[in-house]
């Protein structure tokens, strides 16, 4: 006794796996459904910071302005990528076993699914009394003027078939029988779904590698061409290539903006914005003149161009000291509030003999507050006015190191004017025009434009994205309202012995047959009651007069 239970408790020694072996076991846990959907919900978490903190690749200046306000957090959070979220290695990588999941699911499940397919339904049970839903019929003997078996199981099978059943006729046998069985298109409708979302992963792989995005500020008179150089800002692909872009052109005839003059509460808001646009397709092509408006974009050589915003560009000549003409032509007016009062910044380093730095803002409407300080009492250019300070000295362009078009850093400069200066700030009106102090120069105000902010975008994955989403919603609907049901019928004398030597149930009249149903569903199937009753409806119909119900 003491040997057989040392035996029992002794160590088992379990097979090593060895490395292919340990090779199936992680291919089986990474293609299991289970660790599909894990991965999913890991894929929307990922998404989340992406949410939460500017990103790189869409305001590199917020990221920057986040660096400089939180330098301790900031460093930690762009060591592990939270400012290139889904361009990180770790998103990536996500996104990557997502993707060879969904493929090791659905390759097997579609296998089996195809030898379902070639599959003969399922043989007739016994006892059809024992499924959820049957029923019996009687049905006079052929002797009596009846059809034969056979005939009955054919005429089943055919109804059944019309029904959307796949069948076999059994008729051979003590107890002629059919089989048939449908709801096939649930599980094709379930592969659609899952095919399709490897779709749309793999569509927003591609738009991500080959796709692009720009932004260019247009001003009016103003063309631009499709080229890299053409760009304020450029986002490329992880494998775009220079040669792929179209070289189409764009040029800004007119901006015109609607502004609200009825409501009193939101009087002088804009409610409307037109372009009227000239593209053409490629050098030498015909030009075509459009228009393009908010979420209405103009889509030329594959890209599609969008409005984003819009602002004033006043024109104005700088001159310095020499007399000399050192800038001339519109400037970029960034707006700061609903009046469209915008910031504006003029560079000169062609200046001599100092470089000249201006830095103020531009009022659409200019009215003079109470405190002495004009401001901006309409979006509507009707009093156009340039209110500015100067400077001079190194701009810190020559070094070659980049600068914010928008920002001058007055820490290295002189200033020449300013409001609590004897020479007091610059305010120009629309055609005057202001001699610098010190002999530095002067600047006038020639005129006013507009410009419009676009956005151009190539996403090679953004239709077949589209195209994918409908069909997993289609799959998706196809596998929920499908439903997976089995049905025989067979027929039996009465009181005679079934199959394998099983008794019939009882018996009726002598020489009456017996035509007995039954179904069942594979899942939840709300509907098996209604079906069943069509299903004896129908072979009460077939044979009037002849089949009865069995007391």
């Amino acid at each position: 006794m003491v040997k057989k239970n040392a035996a029992k408790t002794a160590d088992v020694a379990v097979p090593a796996l060895g490395p292919l072996g340990m090779l199936r076991w992680a291919w089986t846990q990474l293609t299991s459904m289970r660790t599909a959907l894990f991965l999913l919900l890991l894929l929307a978490v990922a998404a989340v910071p992406g949410s939460l903190f500017p990103q790189r690749p869409v305001n590199p200046e917020q990221v920057t302005q986040y660096l400089a306000n939180n330098p301790e957090l900031g460093e930690w959070l762009d060591r592990f990528q939270l400012f290139d979220v889904y361009s990180s290695a770790w998103f990536s990588a996500v996104y990557l076993l997502l993707f060879i999941s969904l493929i090791g699911c659905v390759i097997p499940r579609a296998q089996k699914h195809a030898k379902a397919l070639r599959t003969p339904p399922p043989r007739t049970p016994t006892r059809l009394s024992r499924l959820p839903e049957h029923g019996t019929l009687a049905l006079p003997a052929e002797d009596d003027g009846g059809p034969s078996s056979a005939a009955v199981v054919q005429r089943a099978a055919e109804l059944l078939k019309k029904r959307g059943y796949r069948v076999e006729a059994r008729p051979d046998g003590p107890a002629p029988s059919v089989g048939a069985e449908r709801g096939y298109l649930r599980e094709i409708g379930n592969l659609v779904f899952h095919v399709s979302l490897i779709g749309v992963l793999g569509s927003v792989a591609i738009g991500g590698m080959f796709g692009y995005s720009g932004q260019r500020l247009l001003v009016e008179g103003e063309s631009f061409v499709n080229t890299l150089v053409s760009y304020d800002s450029f986002s490329p692909g992880t494998n775009f290539s220079e040669d792929s872009l179209v070289p189409f052109s764009i040029g800004l005839d007119k901006f015109e903006v609607e502004f609200d003059r009825e409501s009193s509460t939101h009087f002088g808001q804009p409610i409307d914005f037109t372009a009227s646009v000239t593209t053409t397709d490629k050098p030498g092509a015909e030009a075509q003149q459009t228009q393009l408006k908010v979420n209405h974009p103009v889509r030329i050589g594959g890209a599609a161009v969008y409005l984003v915003g819009n602002g004033y560009a006043p024109v104005v000549t700088v001159r310095d000291g020499n007399g000399d003409v050192a800038f001339q032509g519109p400037v970029i007016g960034v707006p700061q509030d609903g009046a469209y009062t915008s910031l504006v910044v003029i560079k000169v380093p062609d200046a001599r003999p100092d470089q000249l730095g201006f830095v103020g803002f531009f009022l659409p409407t200019a009215v003079m507050g109470e405190d002495g300080v004009s401001f901006s009492a309409d979006p509507s250019a009707t009093i156009p006015q340039l209110s500015l300070n100067s400077y001079y000295g190194d701009l810190g362009l020559d070094a070659g190191d980049p600068q914010n078009v928008y920002v001058l850093d007055p820490s290295t400069l002189t200033e020449l004017n300013n409001r609590n200066l004897d020479a007091g700030g610059i305010v120009l009106d629309a055609g005057t025009s202001y001699d610098l102090p010190e002999g530095k120069g002067s600047i006038s105000f020639d005129g006013l434009k507009r410009y419009v902010a676009l956005d151009v975008r190539h996403d090679p994955g953004k239709a077949p994205v589209a195209v994918f989403a409908v069909l997993a919603l289609l799959g998706l609907g196809v596998s929920l309202f499908v439903p997976r049901r089995r049905a025989w019928i067979k027929v039996v004398e009465a009181g005679g012995d079934g199959p394998a030597g099983t008794r019939s149930i009882g018996t009726d009249e002598a020489g009456e047959r017996i035509i007995e149903y039954g179904l069942l569903a594979r899942g939840e199937d709300p509907r098996l009651v209604a079906e069943a009753a069509e299903l004896r409806t129908l072979l009460e119909r077939e044979w009037p007069g002849m089949v009865r119900e069995r007391v």
